[in-house]
């Protein structure tokens, strides 16, 4: 069995727009009622994913989920107009940033030797709250094949859970076993902590890991205060690196200490405040990145535009590149349409490692199958939506027709 690192992106679906509806998430915040472009933003995933093919990368995708959610809006009680958040909430195209669909235990780590997937129940957000039941189904397509993969439901929604967006795993290679890092939350400010520890460690007992598979570490409550909504906008790991700001944990030397005990190989690049602060590296989001290692061996971040214009993140890129770490590429891509919400390269993708060939091949990307969802896209996404097209019937059937013209062209209308 070959293993390697598959990156699942979201399609983002025809609904996409700018409620801001996610406390704590500053781009969210500041870019909520302004006019949205799905069919831009869908086309700039798109590319994305083209772009790690074009690596020579394994590259797959989810679907978006069904919008607008009737179910969500009948079990509220709820009618056109009576309350314009939660009508937003129903329409919300967040789905599209896997990183929150689940946490992935793969099976070097687990002692039953399967990849492990449970569920992330995003119950902080009602927007994101209702997506776990249709994401488990979608996974449970998607790996359905019991001898590779267990699919688990979420954990109780008393304890909120964010999936791998809150998790990191290191190892000298993919398919070695490895260490897997559970970032959660004590925060007293303004903004939730939305990763508890006891979702941590049930999702760890979940996907059947020993002992010394699993560290628990705490995020720095000045990073979520200062819009760190999530521990993948601090850091991100791949392979035997860590890369992080300085500030990104609540005790930045332990973690280093328990990873390095646990994983001697680990190299860890820290980004000091001095070079870029917390706001530095949240507006840019330089750490929701996706750090991959390249067909040849070589680690490259790919990283949103923003990060590459900004200033003082440049200056410090530069500066990286320049010496000998492990880090030996950086590429930006267009995710503007994302980013205006508050999601980044590493939001829009989820990572398996898994062998490709027990994958469901309909949910494997290549060039052929990229030009046929381009053409969907382009055909059937709405070009824009204003913030009062929100609830209209008209849109509701175009954003309908799209994704079942999208799920026709896959053959995976079992998912309408």
């Amino acid at each position: 069995m070959a293993l390697v690192e598959i990156n699942f992106d979201g399609i983002i679906g025809p609904s996409h727009n700018y409620a801001g509806l996610s406390l704590g998430n500053l781009a969210s915040a500041n870019n909520a009622g302004e006019v949205s472009y799905p069919r831009a933003a869908a086309l700039q995933g798109l590319a994305k994913m083209r772009h790690n093919l074009a690596l020579g990368l394994a590259q797959g995708f989810l679907l978006p989920l069904p919008r607008p959610n009737h179910r969500f809006l009948d079990a509220l009680g709820l009618d056109q107009g009576q309350d314009q958040r939660l009508l937003a909430a129903a329409w919300s195209a967040s789905s599209m940033w896997t990183a929150n669909a689940a946490t992935v235990s793969p099976a070097p780590d687990t002692t039953d030797g399967r990849c492990h997937l449970t569920a992330a129940n995003l119950v902080t957000m009602p927007h994101r709250s209702q997506e776990w039941p249709i994401t488990v189904r979608q996974l449970q397509l998607a790996f359905a094949d019991p001898e590779h993969f267990r699919v688990h439901d979420a954990v109780p929604p008393c304890f909120g859970d964010e999936g791998a967006a809150n998790h990191m795993r290191m190892c000298a290679s993919h398919d070695a076993p490895g260490l897997e890092i559970f970032v959660y939350g004590r925060s007293g400010s303004a903004f939730p902590a939305r990763q508890h520890e006891q979702a941590s460690r049930a999702v760890a007992r979940l996907n059947r890991l020993p002992a010394e598979r699993a560290l628990f570490v705490e995020q720095a409550p000045e990073a979520i205060a200062a819009g760190a909504f999530h521990n993948d906008v601090v850091a991100v790991a791949n392979e035997r690196v860590l890369f992080t700001h300085e500030q990104a944990f609540a005790d930045p030397e332990g973690t280093y200490a328990a990873i390095r005990a646990k994983l001697p190989e680990a190299e860890i690049v820290v980004v000091p405040a001095s070079a870029v602060s917390l706001a530095d590296a949240i507006s840019s989001y330089l750490f929701n990145a996706q750090l991959l290692t390249l067909p040849g061996g070589e680690m490259a971040l790919v990283i949103p535009s923003e990060a590459w214009e900004h200033p003082r993140v440049r200056v410090w890129l530069d500066g990286m590149l320049a010496g000998n770490g492990p880090i030996r590429q950086v590429l930006p891509v267009d995710v503007r349409q994302s980013m205006a919400n508050g999601g980044g390269p590493a939001c829009l993708r989820l990572r398996v490692v898994a062998d490709p060939a027990a994958v469901d091949p309909r949910f494997m990307l290549d060039v052929a199958k990229a030009s046929r969802i381009e053409a969907v896209i382009a055909a059937h996404w709405p070009e824009s939506i204003y913030p009062d097209q929100i609830g209209t019937p008209a849109l509701a059937r175009a954003v309908t027709t799209a994704r079942v013209a999208l799920l026709e062209e896959l053959q995976l209308t079992e998912l309408a």
